[in-house]
């Protein structure tokens, strides 16, 4: 199945919520418990004071989603750079997505976005593994006047095909940002692709962030496609 990778900040205890727990009852799940390292202190230090009892925790996390359908494991990082680990550890386990982790119940309704420069068929190819035969109910957003790589209408009929039953709406908004931001109030957890990096993201964040920061619900990131070798 397809493989997600869920960040949990497992020593401040960070909760996974059972709605999220239960969306991804159709995927394999790496749990990658983290812990921010204070400036200058040693990663085997932290390891050996805190290895054991975030190890336990996270052991507890995987059961509960081997427990809602898919495979689980967990990996243990002492990081600086949380976002870092984060792709690294995706790399390793060959995850298609990772998790922005929220609070939640149960998601019946779920928010995918398709505008900016993003890989909108592993986005659909992603919904529909995530979905699967379950009635959550999908809206396809895009802002108005950018059509990407795939339409609307196009990506309602892909997800058509796989027995998903998608509503679209075309926003009007200055950025897709914005308009992300606009629905997330009327849903329970958003679809989002990876985006390249840029000087705006650089500056300000990236998007993916920036709507996880606005929205309560779990937001779950599609991986860009990775680079052809040389």
């Amino acid at each position: 199945m397809t493989r997600v990778v869920v960040p949990v900040a497992v020593l401040e205890n960070q909760a996974v919520s059972l709605g999220l727990v239960d969306l991804l009852g159709t995927m394999d799940v790496t749990v990658m418990g983290y812990h921010v390292l204070p400036e200058q202190t040693p990663p085997d230090q932290a390891r050996h004071q805190y290895s054991d009892r975030a190890n336990e925790a996270l052991a507890d996390i995987a059961a509960e989603f081997r427990d809602a359908g898919g495979a689980a494991d967990y990996r243990l990082v002492f990081t600086d750079d949380k976002h870092a680990s984060v792709r690294r550890i995706a790399d390793e386990v060959g995850a298609r997505s990772y998790v922005i982790p929220g609070a939640t119940g149960t998601i019946d309704r779920l928010l995918v976005s398709l505008s900016g420069d993003v890989a909108a068929d592993r986005i659909l190819e992603f919904v529909t593994d995530l979905v699967g035969d379950r009635e959550i109910q999908v809206t396809l957003l895009r802002v108005g006047g950018d059509e990407g790589d795939t339409s609307l209408a196009a990506a309602q009929s892909q997800l058509a095909a796989a027995g998903i039953d998608a509503q679209t709406v075309s926003a009007t908004a200055s950025n897709p940002l914005d308009a992300v931001v606009a629905a997330v109030p009327d849903h329970d957890a958003i679809v989002m692709g990876e985006h390249a990096p840029s000087l705006r993201s650089f500056l300000f964040g990236d998007i993916t962030d920036r709507v996880a920061e606005e929205s309560v619900g779990p937001v779950l990131v599609v991986r860009r496609d990775p680079p052809a070798s040389e």
